[in-house]
């Protein structure tokens, strides 16, 4: 067990004898009570992170915990600098939750200090997606927003996502500005909690409809919508906000046979028939995949809580349903889209895709093949959205995509949104199943005509104060000695994010990386192999994402070309681990 060092007693005796609620002075008192060294010391080892997006972590009390004070210090923070950035003006913002514990209450306590500052709160009358969060900052005219919610993340978590007046997440100079205005928030007193309900206007309804006959307008082969109208879809909202917007809009763009997980139609910050809920876990879908067995189902669709990642299910020739990993959806997504743009003369050299560099480089190829630019960005919505801001009105935006199941779908928001991201592929599905043919068989053609691509994903949890050091050491070595060698290959190049550097190991030349600095290294094979590691931004993780390819000249060889990359794949993961 940790001893608990005197500055963090001190912290903690500082909420016992400081102007805190009655509630909050109890959980502490609890706390130090219990005698857990450990839990003491999470809890009030240091402040919350405000990161470059916001700030995510466990509920509870204490200066590194989600509670009423650390989230009123955010929102004050935010406030000051909207404040400073818009002086004289109204200032508007919009401000959303999803289905979490305490999201309703945390939300208020956002509306009220937003309000107490005098600024325009439009506060969603229930739980909403977090990308028509970002729809409304747009549509309404706010210099901001506020989402409360932290996505896939464990229930005993909860997050506060602030977005800039492009409907993005905030990014540079803004982030590191408001950063250090919420670090200036060094007294409960500082904290503006008294609300001006005169502020704070409800809404709700008409943003719905505007959102979804927005994402409509997304569509582009309606005929193939309407001759396979009946694609059965199962679809589940994993307890959280598609609940109701993602039949909607699936009914608006003419699907008539829709299949919902009935058990997870329950709103529940608890996620009680999951472990987790996150689409990426096989775990999560299982209830879905089980309605899709009954019900005989074209595709499986299952959004995160707040609706900004889908996952899906097909079917093999076997007949089993297998679940896609992001890069598969990705891929299949940006080819129909492409061939679709194409096939309609909607090309004409000034269109881009977005993706992130750790996603699959098999999009790279196909936007070339089509003479589409593809821009590759740092990991995070983020910065494709602000991306997407930086080229309005210079090129055409077809779409941009993740890794990590984020998808975007036109131009409405500039953040992951898996609402259009779930008409979208219903809408592949039925114009391929209209042409006789399954995403199975088209993820295949895909492989013989660019190269079979297979991706995995490493992640481990490093939990705590010792957990975010052994993080920290872990990258320090890579820089200090990178591997030469990973499953026999040879290592040929190294990019480092954080210096932006990339380094040719055969020669030592060097050449810079033009993006932002970032914690993630890279490093590339001599066949072309991919293998990145980067720590969680949102979670206590160090991620590792292997991207190996090669050849499939004869479908008959996909397995045994698949079997060759996994066994490289297993490799891989044994030397990391």
């Amino acid at each position: 067990m940790n001893k608990i060092d005197a500055a963090t007693l001190a912290r903690a005796q500082a909420w016992l004898d400081g102007d805190y609620d009655a509630d909050t002075k109890a959980g502490v008192q609890a706390l130090l009570q219990s005698n857990d060294a450990d839990a003491i010391i999470d809890a009030f080892y240091r402040d919350l992170e405000f990161g470059t997006g916001g700030m995510r972590g466990i509920m509870g009390v204490g200066t590194n915990r989600m509670n009423k004070y650390t989230i009123g210090a955010a929102t004050q923070g935010l406030s000051n600098y909207l404040l400073q950035q818009f002086p004289g003006q109204e200032i508007k913002v919009a401000l959303a939750h999803d289905s979490r514990n305490n999201a309703t209450i945390f939300a208020q306590i956002v509306a009220d200090v937003f309000s107490a500052n005098g600024i325009k709160v439009y506060f969603f009358d229930a739980l909403r997606p977090t990308p028509e969060l970002s729809f409304a900052i747009r549509h309404l005219g706010c210099q901001s927003g506020v989402m409360l919610t932290a996505s896939h993340n464990p229930k005993e978590y909860s997050g506060f996502k602030a977005y800039w007046n492009d409907g993005g997440q905030i990014i540079a100079p803004h982030d590191k500005n408001i950063i250090g205005e919420v670090m200036k928030i060094t007294d409960v007193a500082q904290i503006k909690f008294m609300a001006r309900p005169e502020l704070i206007e409800r809404i709700g309804a008409e943003i719905d409809k505007l959102f979804i006959d927005t994402i409509a307008k997304v569509s582009i082969d309606r005929e193939a919508i309407a001759a396979q109208h009946d694609l059965s879809i199962v679809f589940s909202p994993i307890h959280g906000t598609a609940v109701d917007i993602v039949p909607r809009a699936l009914k608006q763009l003419g699907f008539t046979n829709v299949h919902l997980v009935e058990e997870q139609c329950i709103p529940d910050g608890n996620f009680p028939t999951v472990v987790y809920p996150n689409p990426e876990e096989h775990e999560a879908m299982t209830l879905a995949l089980r309605k899709a067995e009954a019900v005989g189902a074209d595709i499986v669709m299952a959004t995160d809580p707040d609706a900004d990642r889908v996952g899906i299910a097909i079917r093999n020739p076997q007949g089993e349903y297998i679940l896609l990993n992001g890069n598969q959806t990705g891929s299949l997504l940006f080819y129909y889209l492409l061939n679709q743009w194409e096939s309609k003369g909607m090309l004409n050299g000034n269109e881009y895709i977005i993706k992130t560099v750790v996603t699959t480089y098999l999009i790279d190829k196909m936007a070339e093949s089509k003479g589409v630019t593809c821009y590759n960005t740092l990991t995070g919505f983020k910065f494709i959205g602000a991306l997407m801001t930086q080229l309005q009105g210079q090129k055409t935006f077809i779409a941009g995509c993740e890794e990590s199941y984020g998808y975007l779908v036109g131009d409405h928001v500039r953040d992951k949104d898996a609402v259009v991201g779930c008409t979208m592929l219903a809408e592949m599905c039925a114009h391929y199943k209209n042409k006789g043919k399954s995403l199975y068989e088209v993820l295949i053609d895909i492989y013989r005509e660019y190269g079979l691509y297979k991706e995995a994903l490493l992640s481990f949890t490093k939990a705590g104060k010792r957990g975010a050091e052994e993080i920290q050491e872990l990258m320090a070595g890579y820089r200090a000695n990178p591997p030469k060698t990973l499953a026999g290959m040879n290592i040929m190049r190294v990019k480092d994010y954080e210096q932006r550097i990339e380094t040719d190991l055969r020669t030592g030349k060097t050449w810079p990386i033009d993006l932002p600095k970032s914690n993630v290294m890279q490093f590339i094979t001599e066949n072309g192999g991919i293998i990145s590691a980067r720590p969680s931004g949102t979670e206590p993780k160090i991620k590792y994402y292997i991207s190996l390819n090669t050849q499939l000249a004869d479908v008959k060889l996909y397995n045994a070309k698949l079997a060759e990359l996994d066994a490289i794949i297993e490799r891989i993961k044994q030397e990391i681990i």
